[in-house]
């Protein structure tokens, strides 16, 4: 359908223990286009007693969720997979509509978003335990896991379906009841996976989506009952900070995925064309709104101009436009806040020395648009190297030795995402180990997969999502001591 017929069908109340409701005081709220900053439609604002109503339901059908045969657990998720690909171009459009990027990176994401449902489908089956000899002879040891029980997701706008689908599915998988508070930003397409899942025939109770303009005082009183007892978050450092000192009263298990600043280290050896192409997938995915995000380029002396100007000629191929635009290859960034901020990053660095390449200036007219731009010679001071740039920016310092560029690569307080290119396998598996981040990408510039552990050290948070061991994030392992 078109954007004006999905916007006329798309759901915009709550979706609270799997019922459409109006917030309990009937306010709303706005969600803008960020392509032209104009309204989409106003979207039911939650409110503390919403949540708690929400709370009330999962609660309700927490044992039953948790006793019904992880077979049938899996083929919910794997009914609600073929129904999001049945829907891909409805997720697609409206997702770029909210966010504001362009239509084939939705596609992209919608794709990347089901395959958790896919995934956590077939893990469900898989949750086991161990039924030993005690070392002493006394009896046997029986290890079995339980779900840990409702759980709580705050998940972020620049990935408005997987990073719901990354939380939703292994939750609902171990037996979890769920709660979602989506980003205020792009709430719309979290509320119409809600629907998509309920026509797949999920049980009411088991999963709120709680769309709402008042993040903390809704969370808030969530965090405080002590039947919460899980809260998952994808967002920034800082906030994740305060939500851990929230959770400690509870001792609520908590996982954090927080804020990148990852590097990208280009040695003397590298393949440059493999390097630049790896590169513009690591930088442009998402048009740099993502915590796995290339941020600073770290490129050995020997090659960087080499490896700068290929840069900058194929990042000048990229249009800027609306997402919906079937020419657009770059859209805006999410409102005008990200747009300062990517400004004042640039504007600083370029004051500090930097060489302008590419880009550096936002253009006229309507919408938080920031064209791609590659800045080279980055003096260490500028803070494009210790912040989190969160836009189509690249920026670029050299290096001379292995070790210069390893301790560049480390010098920030994050540790999601690093990639490094070099054709020395010695050289690759030396400095993955070296490098304090819980990702590494050897030779690629997209290292994100349903089937591997995605997480991060330092100030980027714990816990892991994805892979075997994200399902375990929603798991207590019980002891049980058998005497014969």
């Amino acid at each position: 359908m078109d954007a004006v017929e999905l916007m006329r069908t798309v759901p915009t109340t709550l979706f609270l223990g799997g019922e459409k409701r109006d917030a309990e005081n009937g306010a709303t709220f706005t969600v803008f286009d960020p392509a032209t900053g104009d309204a989409l439609t106003e979207v039911a604002d939650a409110s503390p007693a919403d949540a708690m109503k929400a709370l009330d339901a999962a609660v309700a059908v927490q044992r039953e969720w948790a006793a019904t045969p992880a077979r049938d657990r899996g083929e919910l998720l794997r009914a609600v997979f073929e129904k999001i690909t049945a829907r891909a171009d409805d997720f697609a459009l409206l997702m770029t509509l909210e966010m504001g990027k362009a239509l084939p990176e939705s596609a992209a994401e919608v794709k990347y978003g089901a395959e958790f449902f896919r995934w956590f489908s077939e893990e469900a089956v898989r949750i086991a335990g161990r039924y030993t000899p005690a070392p002493a002879g006394n009896g046997r040891i029986l290890v079995t896991k339980q779900p840990v029980g409702p759980c709580l997701a705050i998940t972020p706008w620049n990935f408005p379906l997987a990073m719901g689908t990354r939380k939703i599915g292994p939750a609902l998988a171990a037996g979890c009841t769920m709660i979602v508070k989506p980003a205020s930003e792009t709430p719309l397409t979290m509320l119409l996976l809600a629907e998509v899942m309920a026509d797949a025939g999920l049980p009411k109770g088991v999963l709120s989506v709680l769309p709402t303009s008042k993040s903390g005082e809704v969370t808030g009183p969530l965090l405080d009952d002590p039947r919460l007892r899980k809260l998952t978050f994808t967002g920034s450092t800082g906030v994740g900070r305060m939500l851990v000192e929230k959770s400690a009263k509870g001792l609520l298990r908590t996982s954090m995925e927080l804020g990148g600043n990852a590097p990208f280290v280009v040695f003397d050896d590298a393949d440059v064309d493999k390097a630049v192409a790896g590169a513009v997938l690591a930088k442009m995915r998402n048009g740099g709104e993502a915590c796995t995000a290339a941020n600073r380029f770290h490129v050995a002396n020997s090659v960087r101009e080499e490896f700068t100007a290929k840069l900058v000629d194929k990042l000048s191929s990229y249009t800027l436009g609306p997402g919906t635009d079937s020419d657009t290859t770059l859209g805006p960034l999410i409102n005008a806040d990200q747009l300062e901020k990517v400004g004042e990053l640039v504007q600083d660095a370029v004051g500090a020395g930097a060489r302008v390449r590419l880009g550096g200036v936002a253009p006229e007219g309507p919408g938080y648009f920031y064209p791609a731009t590659v800045l080279d010679e980055i003096p260490a001071q500028a803070r494009i190297l210790k912040e989190e740039v969160f836009g189509p920016v690249v920026a670029i310092a050299g290096f001379d030795t292995e070790e210069e560029g390893i301790a560049a690569a480390n010098d920030t307080e994050f540790g999601l995402a690093s990639y490094i290119f070099t054709r020395d396998l010695d050289r690759a598996l030396r400095v993955a180990d070296a490098l304090e981040s819980g990702m590494v990408g050897i030779n690629r510039g997209v290292i994100s997969d349903t089937a591997a552990p995605f997480g991060g050290v330092k100030a980027s948070g714990f816990g892991r999502e994805g892979g075997s061991e994200g399902i375990e994030e929603y798991l207590e392992t019980k002891y049980v001591a058998l005497e014969p």
